[in-house]
């Protein structure tokens, strides 16, 4: 198991830029996907980002070009840069992590540790 907990949410204006971390403890890291998702008032959790062991990253749609993750093996920490926020970018913003598995990181049951979020609101 490991153990993830998330910093550097917080109110930004929309255009702007806002960095959140996610510090991982517990078993080795460098195996794992790490992914980090998000969730608005009364809308599901959905994927935001994700980044393999192999240093492979994927994105949604809706953030493709604004937003960038990124992992420190070393340090145990992944980090989502969000550059252009908009406000439909509000949400509890979550870290997870996985061992590698064919399932398309996305997948937000093959996350099997997870973070208790860290709120994002942007002001229009």
């Amino acid at each position: 198991q490991v153990q993830l907990v998330e910093s550097g949410g917080g109110l930004v204006q929309a255009g702007g830029s806002l960095r959140l971390s996610c510090a991982a403890s517990g078993r080795t890291f460098n195996a794992d996907d790490m992914g980090w998702f998000r969730q608005a008032p009364g809308k599901e959790r959905e994927f935001v980002a994700a980044v393999r062991s192999n240093d492979i990253t994927f994105y949604a749609v809706s953030v493709e070009g604004r937003f960038t993750i990124s992992r420190d093996n070393a340090k145990k920490m992944v980090y989502l840069e969000m550059n252009t926020v908009k406000p439909e970018d509000t949400a509890v913003y979550y870290c997870a992590a996985r061992r590698w598995t064919r399932a398309w990181v996305g997948t937000i049951p093959s996350y099997h540790d997870w973070g208790q979020g860290t709120q994002v609101t942007v002001s229009s």
